[in-house]
């Protein structure tokens, strides 16, 4: 049986089952349900003392007695990806419990000729998917062996192969007893990420980082990927997630063109590492979100 280990915990999430349960619970709490039932969210995937209070607004949307997959696109951050990859492993393990992975569903993308097998290696290296893992087990733990996922790494897409991914994973995102966990942080901005944008009418670095990153999420709620990519294009904005986004966006895009238009996305939450004072400071953006789709 190959496990992919959780090799963050420890490290960027409490590798204890206990002290991990109680702060999920804690951030859980603190949230609202406002949006829901979620068929996708949007949520970063940084360590737990940046950003987990933050992921919580996403999670919070979700229903877990209608889902029974759990669809997870992270970017890729360490291998060059031309397409999308799947996992090898036949479980994720966490340190609340193992996670099953969905092999019928992977041969089934597997058979369209669009994926290649990440060894795990690269899964294991990776933290986009596993940040994911633990919010899944705590919100699905009253089902937890009544559901799988389904790891998909994402590589540098163009706005052509996102839409394609995006049609190709449609009538998944159309079944309500499936969920898309679209794994992105916002803005990286300082000098160590290269990117210091900054549109001084703001005032304070930090605000003119909290105006670009909510302008893309005002975008990103419209539901076009074409306005999203125009974007993207204008400001070069590093949202790291944006390819795993822009698949989402493309999903959307293939439902509406069949005639489907009844979903919203909302954001729920926005939050920095630190607030930006002067061109040596960094910070990393987190955004919450989820779709829904209207009966």
């Amino acid at each position: 049986m190959s496990a992919r280990r959780a090799t963050h915990a420890g490290s960027w999430y409490t590798d204890s089952g206990s002290e991990l349960s109680r702060q999920l619970d804690g951030w859980l709490g603190a949230a609202d349900l406002s949006h829901g039932p979620a068929r996708a969210i949007i949520a970063p995937h940084a360590g737990y003392t940046y950003c987990g209070a933050c992921g919580a607004f996403a999670y919070r949307q979700v229903s877990p007695v209608v889902v029974k997959r759990i669809f997870i696109l992270g970017p890729s951050h360490h291998v060059r990806l031309r397409g999308c990859a799947l996992s090898v492993a036949k479980k994720y393990r966490t340190p609340l419990y193992d996670l099953k992975i969905d092999t019928q569903i992977n041969a089934e993308l597997e058979k369209t000729g669009q994926f290649s097998w990440m060894d795990m290696k690269t899964d294991e290296d990776e933290h986009s998917i596993e940040m994911h893992l633990p919010y899944i087990a705590k919100v699905m733990e009253d089902y937890k062996d009544q559901f799988t996922i389904v790891p998909i790494l994402v590589g540098s897409l163009n706005p052509e192969q996102e839409a394609q991914y995006g049609s190709l994973l449609s009538s998944y995102l159309m079944d309500p007893t499936n969920l898309f966990v679209i794994s992105s942080d916002f803005c990286h901005w300082g000098q160590r990420f290269s990117y210091t944008y900054y549109d001084r009418s703001c005032g304070a670095i930090h605000k003119s980082i909290e105006k670009l990153d909510k302008q893309g999420m005002d975008i990103i709620e419209t539901l076009s990927p074409q306005s999203f990519t125009e974007y993207l294009r204008k400001y070069n904005n590093t949202i790291c997630g944006r390819h795993p986004i822009g698949v989402m966006l493309g999903a959307v895009k293939a439902l509406q063109d069949q005639g489907y238009d009844k979903m919203s996305f909302k954001f729920l939450k926005y939050a920095q590492s630190s607030q930006c004072q002067d061109m040596d400071d960094s910070s990393v953006s987190y955004a919450s979100g989820s779709l829904v789709f209207e009966i």
